[in-house]
């Protein structure tokens, strides 16, 4: 009789584990469906869509900075757990954005991982429409943000360094320059796969948004608490957690399941203007 006890917990132990392992991977089905029955994952890369989207303002009609934060779904099957991040940034009265992003082509043969450059803000990545994650706009405090973003990614501590799971990849780069410049309250999405690899090896951070903190175990098990995040638990790279506000659940592969966090420019909703 003394052993029913025991075997009651472990049963009770052995149902816990079933419900979250099947939390964290029971939505990677709903993500591979979603993913096949659209038509970029087919797609050629050499010739698949890489231009505007139509969301980035035009610079020749918009004189302010701008700072742009967008995510796509990566290229092929990859696509099915998580997403590319990058940000796109435009000094007032520049001609051009520039983005930050990191990448693996190349860096095998010695190539940066880092790409610092000119390019088109709110490009589909490899036929992936971008989604627009944060819109900050304003004058000289928004240029001195830029500048900063920059000497952030100089000293970026994996710039020759890519490695697609768990990190670091590109989402660990844009959310190490979210916790650089925390005025731009990043929130990544939960498919951003490498996010929550924290960079040198640490175990604790500040979280992305700067509005809370994560523990993270090399970016394959961790909790983030944040006013922004909410709550994000993570496992093998995966998160999965409920957001207060706007209130959300947080799903692997599927992503935010809830209120956007950005709106459409014309609602007016997401643009984060800051002022003197």
């Amino acid at each position: 009789m003394k052993d029913v006890p025991v075997r009651g917990g472990k049963r009770r132990l052995s149902r816990v584990v079933a419900a979250v392992l099947l939390a964290f991977f029971l939505p990677l089905a709903g993500a591979a469906a979603i993913h096949f029955a659209g038509d970029a994952q087919a797609a050629d890369w050499r010739t698949a869509r890489r231009d505007s989207s139509g969301q980035a303002p035009d610079p020749a009609q918009v004189d302010e900075a701008v700072i742009q934060v967008y995510a796509a779904r990566a290229v092929r099957w990859r696509g099915i757990f998580g997403v590319h991040t990058w940000i796109a940034a435009k000094p007032g009265g520049a001609a051009d954005y520039t983005r930050f992003e990191v990448m693996g082509f190349g860096v095998s043969r010695g190539r940066q991982a880092v790409r610092v450059h000119q390019g088109i803000p709110d490009g589909y990545w490899f036929g992936s429409a971008p989604e627009l994650l944060r819109d900050v706009r304003g004058g000289a405090e928004v240029d001195a943000l830029i500048a900063r973003l920059h000497e952030a990614a100089a000293r970026y501590p994996h710039a020759n360094e890519y490695r697609i799971w768990p990190g670091p990849n590109s989402n660990t780069f844009i959310a190490y320059l979210g916790r650089e410049v925390p005025e731009l309250r990043l929130e990544l999405p939960p498919t951003a796969i490498g996010k929550d690899y924290l960079p040198e090896g640490a175990f604790f951070d500040t979280a992305p948004s700067g509005s809370g903190g994560q523990l993270s175990l090399f970016g394959l098990l961790g909790i983030t608490v944040a006013a922004e995040e909410g709550l994000e638990l993570s496992l093998l790279g995966l998160s999965l957690g409920v957001d207060a506000w706007p209130p959300a659940i947080k799903l692997p592969g599927i992503g935010r399941v809830g209120m956007p966090e950005h709106m459409p420019d014309s609602e007016r909703w997401g643009v984060m203007r800051l002022t003197p």
